[in-house]
This record gives structure tokens, C-alpha cells and sequence, in this order.
């Protein structure tokens, strides 16, 4: 089978979504490949062509990623699929390889993905960058008293067009592994609300925390209506809730949880690092589970290592192997001046998609040489690494793309 991997032309755009959804054994509907052909830019639309016929396909937004101390340029990456009757033939191989050439030839230094299959991205250099929780938790109350001048009122939508983008900003320049929204992002995506997307459950919802007459936050959810002899069983299932500080988070969360006629409260993703369960009454009841979020795949060492901030002063070097990017292989001499260099003799010694899992500050060094995936070859070299890396928040993205 020959495969030809390339952008794809403008006659054959309708039949990239069909593949793509065919890849994904779902169903093709208008309203998505109209939002998609919106804010995904043509010229990142890839296909590989197999004899001449569209097999496969990938694609990739223009982000901007909040890393520690700064933000950057990072390719989206998205829709990547191939259909059942050309997998394993290499058609995904050299997508993967065309996307991560492309993306440095724009100077995009990192490209991200949220892994439908997690087994598929760490032969290209992925790294699981963040965590994510999940809950399904009984409705229960609060310890803390609710705050005399905090306001939650449900709005229209293009209210919340206007009013949930501020605090979201605010927060996203504070959290690694969150990516600015456009306008037009928060209209087709985030604030959207198509059918199919509801999954037996009622429309969204738009809350706006205010706390002392200024929005501090807000809430997207649903309602699950159920019945059982007259009592409500309903599920409340939270889309997102983000806050701007411990007050608002405590106030949003009070809230939610006092919904009337809800029996359950569903929400996913949530931060690993949510002070949800210090504040529920009785945590295990919040029945939390645990999973993989963002992935990212450093394309450029110099510059993603020299744009990063770092916990402490000192300096470090590592040997990085990275089959794919051959300007990134060998050693890295790290300074927290802001210098980032070949010179030294190396300290650590990991691939770059482990560096990937340690770059937002969710995995420690430490925590990655315990699965094998970093070996120390000077004394302490771990620990400084740690130090250096170190974050005061764990990374997360709420935006699965």
C-alpha cells in the first residue's frame, strides 16, 4: 500500500470529515463539520492517501498553551483517525510524522492531544502532561457558611458570551495546560449546545458566580431528569465550573450542590488539585476517579525549556533521546539564567516524552525515574530537578479538543 500524507485539498474537505467520522464509528453531522471548518485552519488539515484514496486523517488548531511562568505557541492536535480497513499499515506513522514536521516548520515548539487511546502516542513523544478527576458524588452540604455577598443567578447565553470569558482569562494565565479562547471558540464549542451532545439530558445551564457585585466565576451543567415514585433522582453533570479564587471556588461549588431535586452531581474534568474534597462534608461520597488529560510532545528543547520558569536557582543537564526529532537529541544544559545550551556533562538521562510528563509540573522526576523512565547518573540529580521544576499548581486543561 502506497500512502501519501498531504493537505487536503478544498474538493476533498467533505470527504475528510467522513473519514474521520467513519475512523471513529460515529456519525457525521452538519452543525460540527460547519464549527470545525470555523476555527480549523485548512492548511492543518492532513490526509493520507492510500493508492490514491483517502485513508486517514489528522489536524491540528492554533493554541496558545499557559506553561509556568509564561504561555506559548502549541499545535492542537486533533481528529486524528484512519479507517479499520487501513490501520496498521503505516498511514497513522506518517501523519504523525508530517504533523510534528509541519508544526515546527510554523515554530510552534509543542504540539498537545487529549489520547483517545493512550498507546498510540508515546511512540511519537507524547507524555502525559496533566491529570484529570472525575466525580459522582451524592448531593450533600457544606461545612463553610455561605457567603452573604456571593450571587449565583442563571443567565442567557449571550450573557454568558460576555460574562464567563473574564474569569476564565484570569484564571487560564495562572494554570499550566490551559489554552486561550477566541470568541469564536466560546460561541461553537464551549457555550454550543446541539442535541446529540446531551445524551439524554436536559439543555445547558449558565451560571454567574458575582461575589461583592463582580464576577468571580461560573458554571456550564445539565439536568438528568429521573423519577422514582415520586422522588427525584435527577443528575446534575457539571460541563465546567471554574472560579477565580478559594472564595469563589467554595461559594460556585455551594451552589451546585444545592440545586433543587438533584439526587446526584456528576462533573469531569476537574483539576487533580481541587479543593472539592476538603470542602465536601463527607469526601468519599464524592466517589472520585482519576485519569489522563492532556498529552504534549515537546518539538523544540531550547526554546520550550528556555520559556519556562523554574522554582529555585541552579542548573541542570540531561541527556534526552528523541527518535523523531533529531534537533532535540543529546545533551541539554539547563540554567535557570535563561540559558539553555549543549554544554556539561549529564546529570539525568530520559526520553523526551518523559520530559513531556515533567514539563507543566504534574509529574515529578522523582516520580518518573520510580516507573523507570529517568536514570540518574550524577548523585542528587533528581532531587535538583524536582526542586527546579517544582509548580504551586497542578496543570489541567478543561478543554478536551
Amino acid at each position: 500500500m502506497q500512502v501519501d500524507v498531504r493537505v487536503i485539498p478544498e474538493e476533498d474537505r467533505r470527504r475528510w470529515f467522513e473519514v474521520c467520522n467513519t475512523a471513529f464509528s460515529s456519525e457525521l453531522r452538519e452543525e460540527e463539520v460547519e464549527a470545525d471548518s470555523k476555527l480549523m485552519p485548512p492548511e492543518r488539515m492532513l490526509g493520507a492517501y492510500a493508492d490514491g484514496a483517502l485513508a486517514g486523517t489528522t489536524a491540528d488548531f492554533p493554541l496558545t498553551l499557559t506553561i509556568p511562568g509564561g504561555e506559548l505557541p502549541a499545535a492542537g492536535v486533533t481528529s486524528v483517525g484512519v479507517l479499520p480497513s487501513h490501520r496498521r499499515r503505516g498511514a497513522l506513522t506518517k501523519l504523525m510524522e508530517r504533523q510534528l514536521a509541519d508544526a515546527r516548520d510554523r515554530a510552534e515548539p509543542l504540539a498537545v492531544l487529549w489520547a483517545s487511546e493512550g498507546t498510540i502516542y508515546g511512540r511519537y513523544g507524547y507524555g502525559i502532561a496533566s491529570r484529570v478527576v472525575g466525580i459522582d458524588a451524592d448531593r450533600m452540604a457544606f461545612d463553610a457558611p455561605r457567603d452573604p455577598n456571593a450571587r449565583a443567578r442563571v443567565v442567557d447565553v449571550d450573557e454568558a458570551a460576555e460574562a464567563f470569558p473574564p474569569p476564565y482569562d484570569r484564571i487560564r494565565r495562572e494554570t499550566p495546560g490551559m489554552i486561550e479562547r477566541s470568541s469564536d471558540w466560546w460561541k461553537l464549542y464551549r457555550l454550543a449546545d446541539p442535541e446529540h451532545r446531551r445524551h439524554g439530558a436536559g439543555p445547558k445551564f449558565y451560571a454567574l458566580l458575582e461575589l461583592d457585585g463582580r464576577a468571580e466565576g461560573y458554571a456550564i451543567y445539565r439536568v438528568k431528569h429521573d423519577w422514582d415514585e415520586g422522588f427525584a433522582q435527577s443528575q446534575l453533570r457539571v460541563q465546567e465550573a471554574l472560579a477565580t479564587s478559594p472564595r469563589a471556588t467554595r461559594e460556585l461549588w455551594q451552589f451546585l450542590f444545592s440545586v433543587d431535586l438533584v439526587a446526584r452531581i456528576q462533573a469531569w474534568p476537574l483539576p487533580p488539585d481541587h479543593p472539592l474534597y476538603l470542602l465536601a462534608k463527607e469526601p468519599k461520597k464524592l466517589r472520585v476517579r482519576i485519569g489522563d488529560g492532556l498529552w504534549l510532545r515537546i518539538l523544540d528543547v531550547e526554546r520550550a525549556l528556555s520559556a519556562r520558569s523554574y522554582a529555585t536557582e541552579g542548573e541542570l543537564v540531561i541527556e534526552l533521546a528523541d527518535s523523531l526529532v533529531p534537533e532535540n537529541q543529546g545533551t541539554w544544559r539547563l540554567s535557570t539564567e535563561s540559558v539553555v545550551d549543549r554544554s556539561g556533562r549529564p546529570e539525568l538521562r530520559l526520553g523526551v516524552s518523559a520530559l513531556a510528563s515533567a514539563y507543566l509540573g504534574e509529574f515529578s522526576f522523582g516520580e518518573l525515574q520510580g516507573a523507570g523512565l529517568v536514570e540518574e547518573l550524577a548523585k542528587g540529580a533528581v532531587t535538583r530537578a524536582d526542586a527546579l521544576f517544582q509548580t504551586s499548581r497542578a496543570p489541567w486543561c478543561p478543554e478536551v479538543f
